[in-house]
């Protein structure tokens, strides 16, 4: 489909999905957007919905200025993907020891590992800039200076939610490594630290929602968080290739005999913030559960822990600011999920999968997100598929 085109206040609100289905809370979240004085554009993607501030799902350009709570207040959350040279002839019958060497490589949930990671260490990954990131620590928000040594043992580790490491079959019966997590909880602190900034600040006194605040540029605050923004984003790219290389690491070592080999790694954002030029003006495109969708770019959007995921190229469409979703979406909240939903429900859902199945993840479960294939039709002018996989182990923090 192509978009649907509602007035806005001050930018047409372009949407990529139908109308209809977007909960209200979220669609006056969308309307509380394009009265920003500072807004250029408005896209949504089909697995919109509601969030803290901006909805999940939703591309704000902006010319000279930047809302925090438009970014997420996960920074630089994102996927990771891997073609490998293995088959679904290579893989056991049980699969619970390859899960399991997977949670011993990389700390899920709220574990972290015993000592940082030494990136020197590990196979193929590129040290370059590593030493200059971590100096750079010294110039983030003093709030969270303290917290370092928890930031570099939580380097190269999953988190909870919706965060997950899976093995994955294309078509064609080709293992893919895939894996989702962003900038941990360094992350989450400056985004809190940053939204409380803006929020005092005098031009953001009058908005219609306080959760919109914005820096301007070319004041100290704009600075600051710019400072911040992008080293998160930086951890959280970091974040992503040490997993991704301890992934490989435990494959390896399991599949020795196959001598395992591995395309170039996809990785891309889907919560961050990016310079970019449309209509001759300079913005700041802020994309909260959205990824880069330029002409040949590839892309990931998984769908839940039970259906599968995409493999993409971007089409290019500059209506949408070069944007395509960055997953399903859910539909209900977790909470909603947990009332209606049994372990029983999970298991019958994610059958033929090795994963968690208990009451800790049921606000997991695939009925709690919109059909992947739906939103991938939704989006067939922002994206072409490259590759459907689907997941035989699925790891959950």
């Amino acid at each position: 489909m192509s978009y649907v085109e509602m007035p806005g206040a001050r930018v047409p609100i372009r949407i990529w999905a139908d109308p209809a289905s977007i909960e209200d809370a979220a669609m006056q979240q969308l309307r509380n957007v394009a009265t920003l004085p500072w807004i250029k554009g408005l896209a949504v993607m089909p697995d919109v919905h509601y969030g803290k501030g901006a909805t999940v799902g939703s591309v704000i350009a902006m010319h000279g200025a930047v809302c925090p709570a438009a970014v997420g207040v996960d920074i630089g959350c994102g996927m990771s993907a891997v073609k490998t040279s293995l088959t679904a002839n290579d893989l056991p019958g049980d699969l619970s020891r390859l899960r399991s060497k997977i949670e011993q490589a990389i700390p899920v949930g709220r574990g972290m590992h015993d000592e940082a990671v030494d990136p020197g260490r590990m196979h193929g990954f590129a040290t370059a800039g590593w030493a200059d990131f971590w100096e750079r620590f010294e110039g983030i928000a003093d709030s969270v200076k303290f917290r370092q040594e928890r930031a570099t043992k939580q380097m190269g580790t999953l988190g909870s939610g919706n965060h997950f490491i899976e093995f994955c079959l294309d078509e064609s019966d080709s293992v893919w490594l895939m894996l989702h997590s962003g900038s941990r909880n360094i992350g989450k602190e400056l985004a809190d630290h940053h939204i409380g900034q803006a929020q005092k600040l005098p031009h953001n006194q009058g908005l219609i929602d306080r959760d919109l605040a914005v820096f301007i540029a070319d004041t100290p605050q704009m600075a600051a968080y710019r400072n911040d923004l992008f080293w998160a984003q930086e951890y959280a790219k970091y974040n992503r290739a040490i997993m991704m290389a301890l992934f490989q690491d435990v494959v390896r070592k399991e599949f020795k005999k196959a001598r395992v080999t591995f395309d170039p790694v996809i990785s891309c954002h889907h919560n961050y913030v990016a310079e970019e030029r449309y209509g001759g003006m300079d913005l700041l495109v802020t994309r909260k559960g959205a990824i880069r969708a330029g002409s040949g770019d590839f892309g990931i959007i998984p769908g839940s822990m039970g259906t599968g995921s995409y493999i993409v190229k971007g089409l290019g469409n500059e209506a949408s600011f070069n944007s395509a979703s960055h997953g399903a979406g859910r539909k209900m909240s977790r909470n909603a999920a947990k009332r209606r939903f049994s372990t029983r429900d999970l298991e019958e859902q994610t059958r033929g999968v090795e994963c968690r199945k208990d009451s800790g993840v049921v606000d997991e479960i695939p009925a709690a997100y919109k059909p992947i294939e739906q939103v991938i039709e939704q989006q067939r002018d922002l994206v072409r598929v490259v590759a459907k996989l689907k997941q035989v182990i699925c790891v959950k923090g």
